[in-house]
Parts: C-alpha cells; sequence; structure tokens
C-alpha cells in the first residue's frame, strides 16, 4: 500500500515574497538569494520577519559586522530586505532603517596578449580551449559561454547569438575569424566523437544533452593557469585571475580591442605534446 508524503505547507509570507520577485520576473538565482538572506534575517529574529522592528533591524546589521561577515554579502542581504518590507510588506519606514556598506573596489587584473595565449595554449582538449577562446575573444560571460547552441553561430554575418545573458538580455557578440576557425576545428572533432549535434550545445557537459557546468569552466581555467604560472613567480596570481579577464572580460570593453588582441589559431598550439584529446566531461 502506497502512503502519501505529508507536504508541509508554505509560509505565506514566503510565498508572497516569491510572488512579488516573479511578477518582476526576477532571476531564479536572485530568488534563490532573496530568500536565503531574509532565513538569515528570521533566524537571527527568531520569529516572522513581518513582526520585526527598527531596533531589530539595527541589532541585526551590528551582529553582521561583529561576526566579520563580508561587506559585498551584508549588501546582498541589505537588498533582499529592502525588497521584502517595501514590496512585499509595504513598510518602506523599516526598509530606510537599513544601511549599505561601502568598500573599495579594485581593478581587475588585465592580461597581456602574451599571457592570454599562453593560458589558451596551456588547454589539451579541443573543446575547453574553443571555449575558453570564445570567452576572450568574444567577450562572453562564463554562463554565457555555457548556454551556446550551434545554431548560435553566425558564419554568414560573424557574430555569436547570446540568449538570455545578463538580466535575461539578448544580444550579439562579434565574432573573429581566428575563432571561428577554431569554433570548425571543434565541430569537426565534436562529430567524429559523437556528442556534437546541429541543433545541441556548441560545448556539452558530461551527458551530449547537457551544456557543460560552470563550475567545470572555471576548473578548466584554474588548472590552464596554474600549468601555465611559473613556480614561484608573482604572475601566477596574475594567471589564477584570468576567470575575471578570460570569462567575464569586464576589463576589455571594445569588441575591437578583443578582436585585434585575439591569438592566431590557425595552426594547432606550440604546446608540446598537444593533441586534440577527448575531454573530460
Amino acid at each position: 500500500m502506497n502512503e502519501l508524503v505529508p507536504v508541509a505547507p508554505v509560509n505565506p509570507l514566503r510565498q508572497r515574497l516569491i510572488d512579488d520577485m516573479n511578477m518582476r520576473h526576477f532571476g531564479r538565482e536572485t530568488q534563490r538569494n532573496y530568500i536565503r538572506d531574509v532565513g538569515r534575517f528570521a533566524t537571527f529574529l527568531g520569529r516572522p520577519p513581518d513582526t520585526a522592528t527598527a531596533e531589530d533591524l539595527r541589532r541585526f546589521q551590528v551582529e553582521q559586522r561583529e561576526a566579520g561577515v563580508p561587506v559585498p554579502t551584508m549588501n546582498s542581504i541589505v537588498s533582499a530586505l529592502r525588497f521584502l518590507f517595501t514590496q512585499t510588506l509595504d513598510r518602506p519606514d523599516l526598509a530606510r532603517r537599513l544601511v549599505r556598506a561601502s568598500h573599495p573596489r579594485k581593478l581587475p587584473v588585465v592580461l597581456s596578449r602574451d599571457e592570454v595565449a599562453r593560458l589558451l595554449n596551456a588547454t589539451t582538449c579541443l573543446k575547453h580551449q574553443a571555449a575558453l577562446s570564445v570567452g576572450y575573444g568574444a567577450g562572453l560571460r562564463v554562463a554565457e559561454i555555457a548556454m551556446l547552441k550551434v545554431r548560435d553561430i553566425d558564419s554568414e554575418r560573424m557574430l555569436l547569438r547570446v540568449e538570455r545573458g545578463k538580466g535575461g538580455q539578448y544580444r550579439n557578440a562579434m565574432l573573429p575569424a581566428d575563432l571561428l576557425t577554431l569554433l570548425r576545428q571543434w565541430w569537426k572533432l565534436g562529430r567524429e566523437q559523437g556528442v556534437m549535434h546541429r541543433d545541441g550545445w556548441l560545448f556539452p557537459g558530461q551527458h551530449a544533452l547537457k551544456p557543460i557546468s560552470t563550475r567545470q569552466l572555471y576548473r578548466v581555467v584554474v588548472k590552464a593557469a596554474r600549468h601555465r604560472s611559473p613556480s614561484g613567480s608573482g604572475r601566477t596570481r596574475c594567471a589564477t585571475a584570468s576567470r575575471r579577464t578570460c570569462l567575464r572580460t569586464a576589463s576589455i570593453s571594445a569588441s575591437s580591442r578583443r578582436c585585434s588582441a585575439m591569438p592566431s589559431w590557425r595552426t594547432p598550439p606550440s604546446t608540446p605534446g598537444w593533441r586534440p584529446a577527448r575531454c573530460a566531461p
């Protein structure tokens, strides 16, 4: 006899918060973070957040500061609580009591053309090499690289179509000629390995029907950076920071700079022992 497992009812305040975020088309990650941060405040309070007072908010932020919570995390919690009190609870008076902490913003580390070329050469897997080259050559974020499909390549107009990028926006990115050559090499090898399909992902993951994960791409960059950085050199930190420059390219604003700085891939990399090996998922 099968017995139904009782499902705990969703807290009405939590459901209302979720509904308010859905109405405003908040992303899944944003909703997850807001629910988590409101839960932190509720745990500190020991009672529902809609019963909070201005003094409760002050004590909560003082406790966070004394506990050594990083400033970006504190500000993220402030954003979640401001949304809760302003939109869900209609208590803008409490939202005004929340204080955002200021913190210095450091300039990102920018790799030179030679360092980027050595980083890309450090990969011995053609799929990973092509993925990192897309991040640098077309200026895509790591999540945008992972979600690319084969049909997103427009070789006639030399564009990469990015669907649902940051903020759910659609846009086109420039596709350098050398990068297109490398992607064609990966397409040919992927077809031979049986993991590439015309309507499939440009960079398949462990399963051909699923894309590569962002975590795997981060691991690829870190591994390549450590492989190419001289031991004991001060360039190790710079090369490891390529997760921000190669995948996010936040410090490279002009597409023309990305195209002109893109290393040539018309011939196989000069790394000793390089071969188009089958990629580990």
